[in-house]
């Protein structure tokens, strides 16, 4: 198989990471999502735990989530007084990203990696949802809240995920024309939407 990227967007409770790790497995390459985070911190120098406050979500309240800064490419230097910044942490993190491109097929979860790596040649876009009554219900399987509870945390996740994506792309993240495949694990299952995915790079890419 060629050096081939798969990026997943998802939305919570629809099983993406899930799907991304399954299909990972499937191929035989490895699945990245927070240890992103992690490497971009090694490389950085900046604390983990910063990363960890913006991980798909902008830390900065109100107004300004209505604005984009569309990521070009940049990084900042330590000494410049933004250097932690929201802007400057998904940088880094876009530069993992672009490395991990660069030098292997995998999966990847989340933080705008399909937007980051639109220029690529080798890079398949999905994004997973499914209805609100599918992604409550799993939800509720792994966390112990009420019903009420777990669907404000699930609007509130979609939501930070959505303005993160704004922000850093100047795209809406649910718009299907960002992505190559849009899959309802709701209706599919799990499984099938990795043959679903796996379906379209065989096409795409000519892949036995």
């Amino acid at each position: 198989m060629k050096n081939i990227v798969i990026t997943i967007s998802r939305q919570y409770g629809s099983g993406g990471k899930t799907i991304g790790a399954m299909l990972a497995k499937e191929l035989g390459i490895n699945c990245y999502s927070r240890e992103i985070l992690r490497m971009a911190s090694e490389d950085s120098g900046i604390n983990e735990k910063l990363f960890g406050m913006s991980d798909e979500k902008v830390r900065k309240a109100g107004w300004f989530k209505l604005l984009s800064r569309p990521y070009e490419g940049g990084l900042l230097p330590p000494e410049d007084r933004e250097f932690t910044s929201d802007d400057n942490l998904f940088n880094y993190q876009a530069k993992i990203i672009k490395e991990l491109a660069a030098k292997e097929s995998c999966v990847i979860i989340g933080r705008c990696a399909d937007y980051v790596l639109k220029d690529y040649p080798n890079v398949v876009s999905v994004f997973v949802h499914a209805d609100r009554k599918f992604c409550l219900e799993r939800s509720m399987e792994r966390h112990s809240m009420t019903e009420k509870e777990m669907q404000k945390y699930i609007e509130k996740t979609d939501q930070y995920r959505g303005d993160f994506y704004r922000y850093h792309t100047g795209h809406e993240w649910v718009d299907a024309r960002n992505y190559d495949l849009c899959l309802n694990s709701g209706k599919l299952g799990f499984e099938k939407c990795v043959e679903e995915i796996k379906a379209y790079m065989k096409v795409r890419f000519d892949e036995a």
